[in-house]
C-alpha cells in the first residue's frame, strides 16, 4: 500500500507543478498535457487492449473472453477520449468565443456579430494570443486574406499566454 501512495503523491505533485509552474508561453509551448490522463489512464488503457489481443492470439482456450476483455477495455478508452474531449471542447469554444466578444467590444467599443461570423473557430481563438495592438492589425488581416488559425499565431509578435486554461 505504501508503494501506491508514494506513486500517488509523484502524480499529484507532478500534476501540480504543471499548473502552478509554466513557462513564459509562446507558440512552440502552448500546449499542455493532463499528466494522470495523457501519461498514465491512456497509455494503460492501450497496453490493456493490446494484451487482450495477444492473449486472446496465444490462447485459444481463453479466446472468447480475451476478446471480451479487449473489446471491454477498447470501449472505455475511447469513450475516455471522446467524452473529454467533446466536454473540454465544447466548453472552450464557448469560453474562446465569448472572449472574443468582449476583446473586440473592449477594443473597438462595437459589436462583433457580424465580424465572428466571418471568421472561423480557428481564427478566432489564434487571436486570443495577440497583444491589443496585433489583434486589430491581425483581425483586420483575417479579414481580407482569409488567413489560417495556425498562420495567426505565428505571425504574432507579443505573445499573450492563456495561463489559467486547463
Amino acid at each position: 500500500m505504501h508503494q501506491y501512495s508514494f506513486i500517488f503523491m509523484i502524480i499529484i505533485n507532478s500534476t501540480l507543478s504543471n499548473i502552478t509552474i509554466m513557462k513564459k508561453q509562446n507558440y512552440s509551448n502552448h500546449k499542455r498535457y493532463y499528466i494522470p490522463h495523457h501519461f498514465i489512464f491512456l497509455p494503460l488503457m492501450l497496453i490493456s487492449v493490446v494484451y487482450g489481443v495477444i492473449a486472446a492470439y496465444n490462447n485459444p482456450m481463453h479466446r472468447l473472453e480475451w476478446i471480451l476483455f479487449s473489446i471491454l477495455s477498447f470501449s472505455i478508452l475511447y469513450l475516455a477520449i471522446m467524452l473529454r474531449q467533446h466536454y473540454a471542447l465544447g466548453n472552450q469554444d464557448r469560453i474562446v468565443r465569448l472572449e472574443f466578444r468582449l476583446r473586440y467590444f473592449e477594443l473597438l467599443g462595437k459589436r462583433s456579430i457580424t465580424v465572428e461570423e466571418q471568421l472561423s473557430f480557428a481564427q478566432i481563438a489564434a487571436l486570443r494570443f495577440a497583444s491589443d495592438a496585433e489583434f486589430i492589425l491581425l483581425l483586420d488581416q483575417a479579414l481580407k486574406e482569409h488567413t489560417s488559425g495556425d498562420a495567426i499565431k505565428k505571425t504574432i509578435q507579443h505573445w499573450q499566454s492563456d495561463d489559467m486554461r486547463l
